[in-house]
């Protein structure tokens, strides 16, 4: 039995949601998602409530019925609050900086590290060790959130590195001498 799946998706004020087939429109303040769910489950709307429905007891469907339920319940949080990752830069010399749209990090290397963020996704640095990556598409959010952490993800030894901001590293204890 899937629990998410199960479970109702409210719809809060200023959030329509329009169904075609198994395509799905989400638009609110933030803006606007468009997904494809699997067509096996069914997703009833009911005034200012969703629930979705699986036809069988399939492993798969089981399986997909609680993912599209999660799925759906973040495009409806993204474009009514939207989603937040913050980052932090540990280490002597680290440091980020906004040069127009882009994000550039010194990071220890012999170069300085760039990315643009796509269409819909906000980076701001209010400090320069500290990011923050705001956005209503919680996949693109993330996924620019890791790909910056992975240029200098932190190590063990003296927590050097970009980590998540709620991130607790594991030290580990260096070697001990004679």
């Amino acid at each position: 039995m899937s629990r998410i799946g199960n479970k109702l998706v409210e719809i809060p004020a200023g959030v329509t949601v329009t169904q075609q087939g198994n395509t799905v429109t989400v638009k609110g303040p933030k803006g606007e998602l468009t997904s494809t769910f699997n067509e096996m489950i069914g997703m009833n709307i009911d005034g200012n409530t969703v629930t979705f429905t699986r036809p069988n007891e399939d492993k798969f469907t089981k399986s997909i019925h609680g993912t599209t339920r999660a799925l759906f319940n973040n495009m409806v949080v993204g474009v009514s609050e939207g989603f937040q990752k913050e980052l932090d830069l540990v280490g002597v010399g680290y440091r980020a900086q906004m040069q127009g749209n882009k994000l550039v990090l010194n990071v220890g290397y012999s170069h300085p590290v760039e990315f643009t963020p796509d269409f819909g996704v906000e980076v701001e640095v209010p400090t320069n060790t500290k990011i923050i990556i705001k956005g209503y598409d919680k996949s693109k959010v993330g996924a620019l959130a890791a790909n910056v952490r992975g240029v200098r993800p932190p190590e063990p030894y003296k927590g050097k590195g970009i980590k998540y901001t709620n991130e607790i590293i594991r030290r580990k204890e260096g070697k001990t001498g004679k």
